[in-house]
C-alpha cells in the first residue's frame, strides 16, 4: 500500500513526497490506534458494568487515557519500520516519550489499585477501626510510591536528552547525595517527611480518629507524608505537621476502637432524692437510638456544701454519635428536673438567726451583731 502511495508522488520533489507519505502514515497509525483502543475499552467497560464490584470500573477508568497514548506510540513504532522519516523522528523523541508513557501507566495502575482497595474498606460500619487503618496505610504508601515513580520517570527522561544526560545520571545514581543536600537546606520538611513514614508504621493516628490536639477537638480527615488535616467540630481544618503527632502529647479517643464512653455532669441540691433521677436517666438512655447498649450508669462523684455532683456514664458507637447522645441526655434531664423536681435545682440558703439581747442596745439580729463584733463596736466575747 505504501509503495502505491509513493508512485503517486514520483513527479514531485522528493522532500514533499516523503513528507506527505510520512504524514499519511502517521495519521493512519494514530487512527488505527484510536479505533483499537475504543474497541478494547468498550469491551472492558461492558465487562466492568456487568460485574457487581466497583473496582473493575475504577481500573477501566484510570487506565483509559494512558493506554490510549501508549497504543498511539505503539502504532507509530510499527509505522516507522516502513517509513524512514518516522523512524528518524521516533529515534529523536522515543527516548523521552517511552519513559513518560511507562511512568504514566505505572501511576494509573497504582492509583487504580489504591482507590479500589480503599473502596473495599468501608468506614461507614460501626466498628471501623481496621478499615480506617488500612485506608491510612494505603493513602501514605500510595503517595510514597507516587513520588518514587515520578522521580524515576523524570530521571529516565533526562537520560534520553544528550544535553542534560549527566543531570539524569546524577538524579538516578546519586539520589542519596541529593537527599543529603536537600535535607541540609530543608531540614523541617525532611523531618516531616520522615515522620510520615513513621506514622505509616507506628499508627499513632489513622483516618477517622477523634483527637484533641492544641486544645482543639476534631477528627483526622487526611494524612499526608508531611502534614495531617484535622477537621474541627465547627468545620474548620487544622493543618498539623506530622512530626507534632510524634513529638508532642495529644489525645486519641479512638486508638483501639471507635466505641467511646462519655459523661454528663449534673449538679443538684444536697437534699434531693436521687432515685427518681436515676430511673428517669435509665428511661431516657434506653429510648435513645444513639446509645449502643453497652454502659449506662449514674454515680455521685462529689459532695460540696451547696450541691451534689452526679455523673451519668453512657456509651456510643463513635465520637460524633456520643457527642449528640450526651447533648440529648443533658437537655432531657434538665427539662425533666425543671418540670417534675424543681426542688432539686441548686440554690443558696440564707437561714434567719434569732435576735440577741445586747446590753444598752436591745435586740440585735445575728447579721448586725456579726458586723458589730467585726469592727470592735460590739460587746466582747468570753
Amino acid at each position: 500500500m505504501i509503495d502505491q502511495i509513493r508512485t503517486q508522488f514520483d513527479n514531485w520533489p522528493e522532500w514533499i513526497g516523503v513528507s506527505i507519505i510520512a504524514a499519511i502514515a502517521l495519521v493512519a497509525a494514530i487512527a488505527a490506534a484510536l479505533v483499537v483502543h475504543w474497541l478494547i475499552f468498550r469491551f472492558l467497560r461492558r465487562i466492568a458494568k456487568a460485574s457487581e464490584s466497583q473496582s473493575d470500573n475504577i481500573v477501566a477508568r484510570k487506565l483509559a487515557r494512558p493506554t490510549r497514548y501508549a497504543l498511539i506510540a505503539l502504532a507509530i513504532v510499527l509505522a516507522s519500520d516502513a517509513i524512514p522519516v518516522l523512524d528518524e523522528l521516533w529515534e529523536r523523541i522515543g527516548g523521552v516519550v517511552m519513559p513518560l508513557l511507562i511512568g504514566w501507566m505505572a501511576l494509573a495502575i497504582l492509583h487504580a489499585l489504591v482507590e479500589a482497595m480503599i473502596l473495599r474498606n468501608d468506614i461507614s460500619v460501626p466498628d471501623n477501626r481496621e478499615a480506617r487503618r488500612r485506608r491510612t496505610r494505603l493513602s501514605i504508601f500510595g503517595r510514597i510510591a507516587t513520588f518514587v515513580i515520578v522521580f524515576i520517570t523524570v530521571g529516565l527522561m533526562l537520560l534520553a536528552i544528550p544535553g542534560v544526560r549527566q543531570i539524569g545520571v546524577t538524579l538516578v545514581a546519586s539520589a542519596g547525595l541529593a537527599g543529603l543536600a536537600v535535607g541540609a537546606a530543608a531540614q523541617p520538611a525532611l523531618k516531616s517527611l520522615i515522620a510520615g513514614f513513621q506514622m505509616a508504621l507506628t499508627e499513632p493516628v489513622v483516618i477517622g480518629d477523634a483527637v484533641i490536639i492544641g486544645g482543639e477537638w476534631g477528627w483526622i480527615e487526611e494524612i499526608r507524608t508531611t502534614y495531617v488535616v484535622v477537621k474541627v467540630w465547627d468545620e474548620r481544618r487544622l493543618v498539623v505537621p506530622t512530626s507534632k503527632f510524634l513529638d508532642e502529647i495529644f489525645q486519641n479517643w479512638t486508638k483501639t476502637t471507635s466505641q467511646l464512653m462519655g459523661t454528663v455532669m449534673l449538679y443538684v441540691d444536697p437534699m434531693t432524692n436521687l432515685d427518681p433521677i436515676r430511673e428517669k436517666f435509665y428511661e431516657l438512655i434506653q429510648a435513645n437510638n444513639r446509645w449502643d447498649g453497652r454502659v449506662k450508669w449514674m454515680q455521685v462523684t462529689e459532695l460540696t456544701r451547696d450541691a451534689i455532683e452526679v455523673r451519668f456514664l453512657m456509651t456510643a458507637k463513635d465520637s460524633p454519635t456520643l457527642f449528640d447522645l450526651r447533648c440529648d441526655i443533658r437537655e432531657a434531664l434538665m427539662a425533666w428536673i425543671r418540670d417534675e423536681m424543681p426542688e432539686a435545682i441548686v440554690r443558696n440558703r440564707l437561714l434567719p438567726v434569732a435576735p440577741v439581747e445586747v446590753a444598752g442596745i436591745g435586740p440585735v439580729s445575728g447579721e448586725v451583731l456579726s458586723q458589730m463584733q467585726g469592727d470592735g463596736s460590739g460587746p466582747a466575747r468570753g
